[in-house]
């Protein structure tokens, strides 16, 4: 902790420019670093995070990742999408409300030479954009949610994301509390957890809805 004798920090930038990064693991653009906005609440996933998880996708899609639809609906600073085209995904949709973190994102998407057909970026709020994306009858294998905490974003979402989500798909969700063992909570009724752990004090988890074939562990 920080001891009481120091000065107190600086308030933090709001809205500034690129002042982090986050680092590209695997597939065609590994190791390239991304430049990563300076504003209030975004917060990329780890790296250790990122690895590990997919890792656990990698295995649960057998490589397969030219067949995996990918919609990212918290994109924020665009970690999960850029690593899952990276990978091959076939199509990444980001979804994100800051129109800086857009911009961003775009700038990334081009420093990258992403192709068109493989990455849609696009501005608007997370939950009118699921359910029109729904209303559309379109479907994802894969669904990034790492949304703000404390603000009830998975309980709202993930109903939607039943209907969004094609069959034998995952759901990789970070939460400030676990989804899984006697602690998990009510809402949570009609999925399953494939795969969990904890960094800090981020649990992040791989769900399956009850309804789909059962995934091997």
């Amino acid at each position: 902790m920080r001891a009481a004798s120091r000065p107190a920090p600086a308030p933090p930038k709001r809205g500034g420019g690129p002042a982090r990064q986050v680092r590209i693991i695997g597939g065609q653009w590994k190791r390239t670093p991304l430049p990563v906005l300076d504003a209030e609440g975004l917060r990329p996933t780890p790296d250790r995070v990122r690895e590990t998880v997919f890792n656990w996708l990698n295995h649960l899609f057998d490589g397969a990742w030219s067949s995996v639809d990918c919609l990212d609906l918290f994109a924020g600073t665009g970690a999960l999408g850029f690593e899952a085209a990276s990978r091959g995904a076939a199509s990444v949709t980001m979804i994100e409300e800051n129109a800086a973190a857009v911009r961003q994102l775009e700038a990334n998407a081009a420093k990258l030479k992403v192709g068109a057909g493989q990455l849609n970026i696009r501005r608007g709020d997370a939950l009118a954009a699921a359910q029109a994306l729904a209303a559309r009858g379109q479907r994802f294998r894969l669904i990034f949610l790492d949304p703000p905490y404390h603000q009830d974003w998975l309980v709202k979402i993930l109903p939607l994301c039943r209907r969004l989500l094609a069959d034998g798909g995952l759901v990789y969700a970070e939460a400030e509390i676990p989804l899984d063992g006697e602690d998990a909570p009510d809402w949570l009724q009609g999925w399953s957890v494939a795969r969990a752990d904890k960094a800090g004090m981020v649990y992040y988890h791989l769900l399956h809805r009850n309804s789909a074939p059962e995934i091997e562990a």
